[in-house]
């Protein structure tokens, strides 16, 4: 009688004969994708073959500040700072029946003279966390005097097998009543910040997830700030 030999990294043979798939060798099986802010569940009943999760979660970026010099004078303003990253790959035997994912939305612009918002943080369960970044100041008053802002520092690295913090969002500087530079928004992971400008308008708007917002700029004119980009779950299911 013939005989057939499988490889133990991918098959098994139960008690009663049969030839089975060892559970977590067949890989990336489907992506779930959380973008819109807010609190989601993962169910873990819902994915019966399920092996192991890799989970990746990028914290909301912050938003930049309101400006609104006075005629003939200049107000230049900081960007907001990125949002942190982490990821981890965990065991399907280590989650709960239920496991709460929170997605950080971007922080609010900043209106006339207002900070802009910090981000809000993203999180899967208790096991991957990612700190949102801190919003844009106004501490700049309106002048015509050379004078500097100190950039926004990015939020301290949260939990998880891999993670790091935000990048840090961009000084501005005022050179005269007519001449200045914005500061730009600090990158994530997931995202970049918002440009620098020179010509005065609202903060600029950041790309991909979890960028802080540019600093808006004035010579004479009211503009607010702008949000920073939301955060992001994502969760990579293998079986």
């Amino acid at each position: 009688m013939a005989s057939v030999c499988v490889c133990s990294d991918y098959f098994t043979v139960n008690d009663d004969g049969e030839l089975c798939l060892t559970p977590g060798s067949t890989g990336l099986q489907d992506l779930l994708v959380f973008s819109d802010p807010g609190t989601f569940q993962f169910k873990k009943a819902d994915y019966p073959k399920l092996a192991r999760v890799r989970v990746r979660v990028q914290g909301g970026g912050g938003g930049s500040a309101g400006v609104d010099a006075a005629a003939g004078e200049c107000i230049t303003r900081p960007g907001g700072s990125g949002g942190g990253y982490s990821e981890s790959l965990i065991d399907v035997a280590t989650l709960g029946a239920l496991e709460n994912i929170t997605v950080g939305a971007g922080g609010a612009a900043g209106t006339s003279s207002s900070d802009g918002g910090a981000g809000g943080a993203s999180s899967f369960g208790g096991f991957v966390t990612a700190p949102g970044g801190a919003g844009g100041t106004s501490t700049q008053g309106s002048g015509t005097a050379p004078d500097t802002t100190s950039g926004v520092a990015g939020p301290l690295a949260g939990t998880g097998d891999f993670r790091m913090g935000g990048g840090a969002g961009g000084g501005a500087i005022r050179l005269n009543g007519t001449n200045g530079l914005s500061g730009y928004g600090g990158n994530s992971f997931m995202g970049t910040g918002g440009f620098q400008r020179a010509t005065q308008g609202t903060g600029t708007g950041p790309r991909g997830f979890g960028g802080g917002a540019g600093g808006a700029l004035s010579y004479g004119n009211a503009f607010d700030g702008l949000a920073g980009g939301s955060g992001i779950v994502v969760v990579e299911l293998y079986y």
